[in-house]
Parts: C-alpha cells; sequence; structure tokens
C-alpha cells in the first residue's frame, strides 16, 4: 500500500462514520427498528443497512472510475427524490404495522346474537423470525437507495483524487466499512428506548413508533418539495 494513500483511506473510513449519522439515514433507520426488538437485532439491521450502502457505493464506483463518466445532476436529484418516497413509504409502514398489530375484530355467536371484540394477537417466535427476515432485506435495500442517493458528491471526490480503479475502490470500501460500524452504534443507540419502554410501558413504546413513523414522513416530503422546488429534478 502507498504511503499517500493511508491518510486518504483513513479519512475515508472516519467521514463513513460520520455519514451514518446524515438526517435521513438516521431517521430511516429508526423506521425499521421500531419494529424491531433486541439490541442484538437492532445491530444486525444497522450492518444490513451499512453494507446495501456500500454495494451500492461500490458499484457506481466502477462503473464512474472504470468507465469515466459523470454522474448527471438531474439523475442524483432524482435519487435524492426517490429518497423521500421511500422515507414516506417506510413512515407509512410504521403506521400499518401499529395497526394490524394493536386492531383485530372477532365475532362470535351466542343464542343467535353475533358479538364483536377487538383486541391485539402477541406475536410469536415464528412470526418473530420472519419479520427479522423481512427487515434485515429492508434495511438492506433502504442502504442501497441511500447509497445511489449519496454517491454523486462521493465518486466525484475519488476521481480527483486517484488515477486507479483499485484505489479509488479501496478508498470506497474503506468508507463503507467507517458506514457499517457508523450504523451499528446509530443502531443500537435508537434501539435502547424501545428496549427499555417495550417490557414495561407498552404505550410509550408505541408512542416512539408513532412519533418515529410521522418525523420519517414529514421528512421524506420535506426531500421531495425541496428537490422539486429548486428545480434539479424537473427542470
Amino acid at each position: 500500500m502507498s504511503p499517500d494513500l493511508l491518510p486518504a483511506l483513513t479519512l475515508g473510513f472516519l467521514l463513513g462514520m460520520g455519514h451514518a449519522l446524515d438526517a435521513d439515514h438516521v431517521v430511516a433507520v429508526s423506521t425499521i427498528l421500531s419494529r424491531a426488538s433486541g439490541l442484538r437485532r437492532a445491530a444486525r439491521l444497522g450492518v444490513a443497512w451499512g453494507l446495501g450502502h456500500t454495494l451500492a457505493l461500490a458499484g457506481a464506483a466502477v462503473v464512474v472510475l472504470g468507465l469515466r463518466l459523470a454522474i448527471p445532476e438531474r439523475l442524483a436529484a432524482a435519487f435524492e427524490f426517490m429518497i423521500g418516497g421511500l422515507l414516506v413509504a417506510l413512515g407509512l409502514r410504521v403506521f400499518a404495522g401499529y395497526r394490524r398489530r394493536r386492531v383485530h375484530a372477532h365475532s362470535h355467536a351466542h343464542d343467535d346474537a353475533v358479538h364483536v371484540h377487538f383486541h391485539a394477537h402477541a406475536a410469536g417466535p415464528a412470526h418473530d423470525h420472519a419479520h427479522a427476515e423481512r427487515s434485515a432485506v429492508v434495511s438492506l435495500l433502504t442502504g442501497m437507495a441511500h447509497g445511489l442517493a449519496g454517491s454523486a458528491a462521493l465518486l466525484l471526490l475519488v476521481v480527483s483524487r486517484f488515477q486507479s480503479v483499485a484505489a479509488g475502490l479501496a478508498c470506497v470500501a474503506f468508507f463503507g466499512a467507517g458506514s457499517v460500524l457508523g450504523m451499528a452504534l446509530v443502531s443500537l443507540a435508537i434501539a435502547l428506548p424501545f428496549a427499555v419502554t417495550l417490557p414495561r410501558v407498552a404505550w410509550l413504546a408505541d408512542s416512539l413508533r408513532l412519533a418515529t413513523g410521522a418525523l420519517s414522513v414529514s421528512l421524506g416530503c420535506w426531500i421531495m418539495g425541496e428537490v422539486a422546488l429548486v428545480g434539479r429534478l424537473f427542470g
């Protein structure tokens, strides 16, 4: 490894850790973690997000560095608009999950009279396992979407700094490793309030979930509006 390359790789790792703290990243992961249980599972979801983010960046880096192409500004704006829509979808997913979990109607017939009652079903181990797998996939795909949306500025920096594809990909790899570690730590910090409140105060955990969903929808709408109003997407 060239001595001149080590400082750049170290900087890429630190930038990756800081990149995990971007508002849209934290909010997106928060909506996914609001449906998870346990700190270990939260850390795995954070790692899945970081891996997806790194895979998308690496793929874009191969195209940009290998073919010496620049990402059009309108395409970068389209990716940002997509992230806004994704945040809205994740927030609505929280609301839909809350409704399915909390509201269940059942009817019973007694002496020719029909009675209807509502209650929530407790999730069993099989349900938890299937939900964990879905959440991991959602976290991975969300990380990939964020990697595409945030790749333009990073890849321009990589192209200007490195002349070889191998060196550029090494920088992306270190950046990705930093984002994986950073998001794992962020996920643990986000999941802690849910882990503390869920076994003790169910209504407080539900309030945190709903607040997270509302924040995700609000931030997503703001991002889409900002991209559309400044004219970078629609000209």
